[in-house]
């Protein structure tokens, strides 16, 4: 696997992490459900935003560690690139650039992380009212506001994957604009989840200002879908190029 794949280390601890948040999300949920029905919808509500308000203070300490450890790994496959070219790329005005990329991906994370417990609100008193609009049938129901804390938990881990995959995009993209590196070649994670859609554009060299147009996703790079463990390998321009 190439050094500019994402950290793998950063993606489980990340994962782990929220799954700790969405299982205090379950918790809550919990406290206000009945059956098919949520017993005081205000009161949980009122719960879930708070620890939602709670969460930020932290996330924004579990999302400085996380992109740091993200950053040092892709760092240190740009450093032998940058001895190769003889270009640094721990000059003032690298860091700086990059800060601010990494900085713009710190404010997103730490926001998915505090609609974690919004959404699951969302979500049961959606499913409550579907109890009594819908006739569906009260135990199916009753499951799936059950259920609360897995399906949070299935979206923390979603988010541990994606955010983790487009850190990475972002500052190898980054970097490579200091370099002038202009375009890429798009790498697979090479295993049996890569998408059929991802894994016929192997090895096919992109420009970073015209992604290509993937069916059903849109027009983006690796890495920058959700779920998505695909990753940008620069084409580091020779000094006669550049």
């Amino acid at each position: 696997m190439s050094k500019f794949s994402a950290s793998r280390r950063e993606e489980r601890i990340f994962a782990q992490e929220l799954r700790s948040v969405a299982k205090i999300v379950g918790q809550i949920v919990n406290r206000y459900v009945s059956g098919n029905t949520i017993t005081n919808e205000k009161l949980m509500t009122e719960a879930l935003r708070r620890y939602s308000d709670l969460l930020g203070p932290w996330a924004e300490i579990l999302t400085g560690k996380i992109l740091a450890g993200v950053s040092r790994n892709n760092l240190r496959a740009w450093n032998a690139v940058s001895q190769r070219i003889g270009r640094e790329l721990k000059t003032v005005r690298a860091q700086t650039e990059i800060g601010k990329t990494a900085k713009a991906i710190q404010t997103e994370q730490v926001t998915l992380i505090k609609s974690l417990p919004i959404e699951a609100g969302l979500r049961a008193q959606s499913l409550a009212q579907q109890a009594t609009i819908s006739g569906e049938r009260a135990s199916t129901i009753a499951e799936e506001l059950a259920r609360t804390g897995e399906v949070t938990e299935s979206r923390a881990t979603l988010i541990a994957r994606t955010e983790i995959a487009k850190a990475n995009a972002s500052l190898t993209q980054a970097r490579a604009g200091y370099v002038g590196a202009t375009h890429y070649i798009w790498r697979t994670a090479e295993d049996g989840d890569v998408r059929e859609s991802h894994a016929e554009l192997s090895g096919q060299v992109f420009s970073y200002d015209n992604p290509p147009e993937i069916a059903n996703e849109g027009a983006h790079g690796p890495g920058e879908f959700p779920n998505c463990r695909c990753f940008a390998e620069p084409i580091i321009p020779t000094d006669e190029e550049s």
